[in-house]
């Protein structure tokens, strides 16, 4: 007996206003929606394909009263593909991101957080090199 990774689940404040931050940081779509949560995934999951294996899980945006209170104990890492990781941290601050921590010489990543102030790194490039 096992189970899949489906969905990871954030709360918030603004579904709507996540889902749309989200989709595009990651190029995903919104798969669900109703007026207190939203879901988004880069595919459209069925029963039968997660049965089969391991899918790519989906992004679920929550609505709850409560604001944010501490350091996040579980936070998302992302890896450009199409640039650098300069490139991309621009990208994502002209979209409502903001850097969390100044870049340190010896650190790989970045530290963001998203419009909610979740949290996430960007991460060495996966861009091929020139």
């Amino acid at each position: 007996m096992t189970s899949r990774f489906t969905e990871l689940v954030v709360d918030c404040h603004d579904p709507e206003g996540l889902a749309t931050f989200w989709c595009q940081v990651l190029d995903f779509e919104v798969i669900d929606r109703n007026e207190n949560m939203v879901e988004i995934g880069s595919w459209t999951p069925t029963v039968e394909e997660v049965r089969a294996q391991q899918m790519p899980p989906t992004l679920v945006f929550v609505r709850v009263p409560e604001s944010r209170t501490v350091k996040n104990r579980l936070h998302l890492d992302v890896s450009p593909v199409h640039g650098s990781t300069e490139e991309e941290v621009t990208r994502l601050l002209g979209i409502g991101a903001a850097r969390v921590d100044t870049q340190e010489p010896d650190r790989s990543w970045v530290v963001m957080s998203d419009p909610e102030g979740n949290e996430f790194c960007v991460l060495r490039t996966l861009a091929p090199s020139a």
